[in-house]
């Protein structure tokens, strides 16, 4: 359980807010148009148009342990029919981060596994290795999906699709000094 009283909710608040697009969300009409163009909605505990309403009062620990946050694909598609202009799908990502943050995101599932090994292996060498986010994904996940994709796999570095060996940035303290900035706001 998360601990919430009055001036959490108002943090939680001013710290969405403070998200790019984020500033908006006090002018969120309540439309559906989010919900209506989201992909995922049918299989969210709480849709979009719901989310925002939870943030408005103040449901953190809700929002935080929710599926809704994990099953958003990333497809924009309500930023870019949101007629005030709210930037959802940032604000998914920014309530992954927080979800993970509070430790919400444990036994919901392969998405926060998959989430915080893709941002490890990135900020290791700054680009993503494929082959080891899969391989390790499904280690930690489902050891047995990896018998079903070997074959595949084999395939795709056969046909150069899939590198055995992956590139790296030059500077990667840099990348990492930004993001550690980043992540302290």
């Amino acid at each position: 359980m998360l601990k919430t009283d009055k001036a959490t909710e108002n943090s939680f608040w001013e710290e969405l807010k403070s998200i790019p697009g984020g500033e908006n969300l006090e002018s969120c009409i309540q439309c559906g148009t989010c919900t209506g163009s989201c992909p995922t909605s049918r299989k969210m505990d709480y849709t979009p148009r719901k989310i925002i309403a939870m943030i408005r009062a103040g449901m953190k620990e809700e929002i935080l342990c929710s599926n809704a946050i994990w099953l958003c694909v990333s497809c924009y598609s309500c930023t870019a029919r949101c007629p005030r202009g709210i930037q959802i799908t940032d604000l998914m990502y920014a309530l992954k981060n927080l979800s993970m943050k509070y430790g919400c995101s444990r036994n919901k599932g392969e998405a926060p596994v998959f989430y915080r090994l893709f941002n490890r292996l990135v900020e290791k060498s700054g680009r993503l290795n494929e082959s080891r986010l899969i391989v390790e994904s499904a280690l930690r996940t489902n050891p047995t999906q990896l018998i079903g994709l070997t074959r595949v796999g084999i395939m795709m570095m056969l046909r150069r699709r899939l590198p055995i060996f992956h590139a790296s940035i030059e500077n990667k303290q840099e990348l990492r000094d930004m993001l550690t900035r980043l992540r302290e706001g």
